[in-house]
């Protein structure tokens, strides 16, 4: 069996998705920039083979699932971005004033949060480094877990991370909102001073695109499209989860994470509604994720000796 049976679902939802999105391209007529998106393409599958040589040339299953899945994954976060740019122009009303007056019942208020750091920049500039550590978190994950032997939850990790993407991308093409700072006005400096990376400036084009939708798509210029529920925590709460048990580490990434609430309402214009949504989003994924892999578990796939393999708790 050349892959196994983790491998074959990642890569047949990464196929369906790919395929979807070809349909709908091609049936809302976007023009699109083949050669940024098949560079990405390219590299995903690079990996996949280079997996493929360990696994059936090397004899490498710690190696091989590791690269298998990660490509799987990256290819996943390729063709979903593109996927919910194809929900654009929105279909159903907007609802971030309701998050704002949720946000009011339990006393948070964006544009005050926002004025309170602009008085505190170098905590401000602190945060932002934070907020940019998302991605780079959920890499270390990977090659802890794929290189320590821990195919399973390395699994259970990438799964979680798909259905967590697409359970977000299923409730915002329902109940778009953009975020806080889709409704919030700010004195004409602050932004600017604080260089917001999801402020006032980066919503109205969030505005826009709901409303005219998208022309051209490339990986060059990909916003990220939901407010809620946030994604950005999802991945964060995924990173805290499954390094829990690496005791070396736990605290760190706790810590880091603790960092990244502030720094995702402030750098990533967020209702604190979009936290929240986004915590019972991993909790649901995860959840959902364990099923998959234990369904789809099989002893005798090409990954199996990768569990005999040791790992420290």
């Amino acid at each position: 069996m050349i892959f196994s049976r983790c491998e074959r679902f990642v890569l047949t939802v990464v196929g369906a998705l790919g395929a979807i999105d070809i349909l709908l391209i091609a049936a809302k007529g976007i023009r699109v920039d083949w050669t940024g998106y098949g560079m990405i393409g390219m590299i995903g599958l690079g990996t996949i083979m280079l997996g493929l040589f360990y696994r059936l040339v090397r004899h490498d299953a710690r190696i091989s699932e590791t690269l298998i899945l990660t490509a799987g994954f990256v290819l996943f976060t390729l063709v979903g971005s593109v996927f919910n740019y194809m929900l654009l122009p929105i279909h159903f009303p907007r609802i971030d004033d309701f998050w704002v007056s949720v946000d009011h019942l339990m006393g948070y208020h964006w544009p005050s949060l926002v004025l309170f750091f602009s008085e505190r920049p170098g905590f401000a500039k602190l945060l932002k480094i934070v907020y940019f550590t998302s991605l780079p978190q959920l890499v270390i994950v990977v090659l802890l877990l794929g290189f320590t032997g821990q195919s399973r939850k390395l699994a259970h990790f990438l799964i979680t991370g798909m259905i967590g993407a697409l359970v977000c991308m299923a409730i915002w093409a329902f109940f778009p909102s953009f975020g806080a700072s889709a409704v919030s006005t700010l004195p004409a400096n602050v932004e600017a001073k604080l260089g917001l990376p999801v402020g006032p400036t980066y919503a109205a084009e969030l505005v826009r695109l709901s409303i005219q939708g998208v022309d051209y798509l490339s990986p060059a210029n990909v916003l990220g499209l939901i407010g809620f529920p946030s994604f950005h925590t999802v991945m964060a709460v995924m990173s805290v989860f499954f390094t829990w048990q690496i005791v070396w580490l736990r605290l760190p990434v706790l810590a880091l994470n603790i960092l990244m609430v502030p720094a995702l309402l402030l750098h990533g214009g967020h209702h604190l509604s979009d936290f929240l949504g986004g915590l019972a989003v991993f909790a649901v994924a995860c959840l959902a994720a364990g099923y998959v892999v234990n369904v789809l578990r099989d002893d005798r796939a090409a990954s199996a000796p990768a569990e005999h393999v040791h790992a420290a708790p």
